[in-house]
């Protein structure tokens, strides 16, 4: 995988929100017997027709709050494996009020191959994901042909691909692995 489990617990406030608006917002992308989940029909759990944004690896969700906030029209799946940064975005969007965003926990790589129907996906934000930055743990890196496959079936044509990184390395990890690809156009000015 390209994460690794983190344990924490939850406070008392954010373990109440969790009870509370979990059942209706979120989804898991495995089983406890480790059984892949089914396919979301975004419509009906949104309860409008409407652009969806996969982000993967949202962590406690201050960039996806905001942009969420800033972008009622789309609607936005934020992945995570840590329970406790979804717990704070979850938080986050129970005070806001906001009704465009919805949780799946579990492996991005998951969510994209049982989850999300083939040419459904608006856009993909991948924000500053682990750079892995020993040679030995590059195997271990999100953005490698599997995902981009993965990738490139789910979104529809002319949707739009994010990555940030801050790891000098990684940025050149992707462009060597997004450039050749002629599924992807790079459309970014240096």
């Amino acid at each position: 995988t390209s994460f690794r489990s983190r344990r924490s617990s939850l406070s008392t406030g954010q373990q109440s929100t969790w009870d509370r608006r979990w059942p209706e917002l979120g989804k898991v992308a495995r089983s406890d017997d480790g059984e892949p989940a089914a396919l979301i029909d975004t419509a009906a759990w949104f309860g409008r027709t409407a652009p969806v944004v996969l982000e993967i690896g949202s962590g406690t969700g201050i960039s996806t709050l905001a942009m969420a906030q800033e972008e009622p029209h789309l609607d936005v799946i934020a992945v995570e494996v840590y329970r406790k940064g979804m717990a704070q975005l979850l938080g986050g969007v129970d005070r806001a009020g906001l009704t465009n965003v919805r949780f799946v926990r579990g492996d991005g790589v998951d969510v994209l191959e049982h989850m999300i129907a083939p040419g459904s996906l608006t856009a993909v934000r991948v924000f500053f994901p682990d750079p892995w930055p020993k040679a030995r743990h590059h195997k271990r890196r999100l953005i490698q042909k599997p995902l981009l496959d993965l990738l490139a079936r789910t979104m529809k044509p002319g949707a739009e691909l994010r990555i940030a990184t801050d790891w000098d390395d990684y940025a050149t990890w992707i462009l060597e692995h997004l450039l050749p690809r002629t599924d992807f156009t790079w459309l970014a000015e240096k």
